[in-house]
């Protein structure tokens, strides 16, 4: 670090000893030593901001800016004919040496990723399927329904975890809470388990963006420069990404759209686990998790019971069932049976009496 500012503060000396000697700004010494420090200050700040960025990027800065200043060479060269002495004419070659070149810097540093040696190699292959793409955040990671999700080969694609993804995962294991460590750790589990399923291509990305600072937007710009989908059930990051323009594979919205679809008129069996907040209520809870509320079940609690569907509410949490227990009504699976066995009976009792053997009374079984 020592010698790196120690060439910082030489080149800017150097700079501002050339300023001196050629005197390039003013006839005063003071102004040309003053402008060139000023100068290779501004160099300086510009290698610092340089630093962070990815040598594919400034390669393809690089590249794109020479195409750029060749194009603006072959078209100010093509221009031969014009007046040179025309303020137009010299203002049109002037615009066109830097346009160019400015073009070829800002697309040439945007599709630097081609510049990657995964991306290079389609170029010599086969055209073939582009890969998909499937970037998980960090809340979908810890909620740890992506695995079962993986296990069941619903999600296709390669399934890309960023390593400010991991990083922010880390902090939360490594937290002072409890609570958040578990959680945390739970994470870590999850993605180590995801990665010894067979069949499913998992990547660890290095791609950053040291300009922005929150996590979610940074997975909004990966998703945009790999072409690829959020897997994620974070509410405020569908949003964003939608608005941006990112798909996103939501797993609250996938578990919702799974859920049993009931009707009012049929008949469930639940298991009444506590008191309603509304009178005489009781609340069962589906395998899914779906609240189910039943009038006149109070006093049912801790047993299982059959209920009428009475009404099905879909809210933004999920979905909920109303329902109503009848006391003493046969349960729906009975019914049936019940009906079916004064008909099975009814031959007995229409039938002759038998014989009753004399000296004996008729038998009270």
């Amino acid at each position: 670090m020592v010698w790196f500012l120690l060439i910082r503060v030489l080149f800017v000396l150097a700079v501002t000893y050339a300023a001196a000697l050629t005197r390039p700004f003013s006839p005063t010494l003071l102004v040309d030593v003053g402008l060139g420090a000023a100068l290779g200050v501004a160099m300086v700040a510009v290698e610092t901001r340089l630093r962070t960025a990815e040598i594919t990027d400034l390669l393809g800065a690089l590249i794109g800016g020479a195409i750029g200043l060749g194009v603006a060479k072959t078209i100010g060269a093509a221009l031969f004919w014009a007046t040179a002495a025309d303020p137009r004419t010299l203002f049109l070659h002037s615009f066109i040496l830097l346009v160019f070149p400015y073009l070829g810097l800002v697309i040439g540093a945007r599709n630097a990723d081609w510049l990657h040696p995964s991306r290079l190699v389609t170029l010599f292959r086969e055209a073939g399927p582009q890969k998909r793409y499937r970037i998980l955040d960090t809340s979908v990671i810890i909620d740890g329904r992506i695995a079962d999700v993986c296990e069941t080969g619903f999600l296709d694609g390669t399934l890309v975890i960023p390593q400010f993804v991991l990083k922010e995962l880390q902090l939360v294991a490594d937290s002072a809470d409890s609570m958040k460590r578990n959680r945390g750790r739970r994470g870590l589990d999850i993605l180590q388990k995801i990665q010894k399923m067979s069949g499913v291509d998992v990547s660890i990305s290095d791609i950053d963006y040291p300009d922005v600072r929150e996590v979610d937007l940074k997975l909004i710009e990966l998703a945009r420069t790999l072409q690829a989908k959020i897997v994620t059930n974070d509410f405020n990051l569908n949003k964003v990404a939608q608005l941006r323009g990112i798909q996103v594979l939501n797993i609250n919205e996938l578990a919702n759209s799974l859920k049993p679809v009931v009707l009012p008129g049929e008949f469930m069996k639940v298991f009444i686990l506590k008191e309603g907040k509304e009178y005489n209520q009781g609340v069962a809870y589906l395998d899914d998790g779906t609240m189910v509320v039943v009038d006149n079940a109070r006093r049912m609690i801790s047993r299982n019971i059959d209920v009428v569907v009475t009404s099905v509410l879909q809210t933004t949490a999920g979905k909920m069932i109303f329902g109503r227990y009848i006391e003493g009504a046969p349960n729906a699976q009975q019914q049936p049976a019940a009906a079916a066995a004064p008909a099975a009976v009814a031959p007995a009792a229409v039938g002759p009496a038998a014989p009753v053997p004399p000296g004996r009374a008729p038998s009270q079984e």
